[in-house]
């Protein structure tokens, strides 16, 4: 079992290298089988994947609050991508000092609206 803060490092780390579009670093975050889902059921399996799908929107994140529980990581944000700001929260899993799972709510009608 990873210690809090060990969770908490390793997800913060990942966000700190998105923000720093330093994409490679925050793939190293990311298990080689990590789960992640989106709020309308979308899901990716391979880092790569949704790396790649990050580097495209190039948001930053504008953190709020973050709590722990052991393995366990919640983020709450403005993300701000694409002249938008949406409110998100995420739950982080840490396995083996890697993310292996990533659970994101939002409203994404928020990207559609103008």
């Amino acid at each position: 079992m990873e210690t809090e803060n060990d969770a908490t490092g390793i997800v913060l780390s990942y966000i700190k290298a998105l923000n720093n579009e330093n994409y490679s670093v925050a793939a190293e975050c990311l298990n080689d089988e990590v789960r992640i889902i989106g709020p309308a059921g979308e899901s990716f399996s391979k880092p790569e994947e949704f790396i790649n799908m990050l580097r495209q929107y190039r948001g930053k994140y504008e953190m709020k609050k973050y709590f722990s529980d052991g393995d366990d990581v919640c983020l709450l944000y403005d993300l701000v991508t694409q002249g938008k700001k949406v409110y998100m929260s995420s739950w982080y899993h840490v396995s083996r000092g890697k993310i292996d799972f990533i659970r994101t709510i939002f409203d994404p009608s928020q990207f559609s609206s103008p």
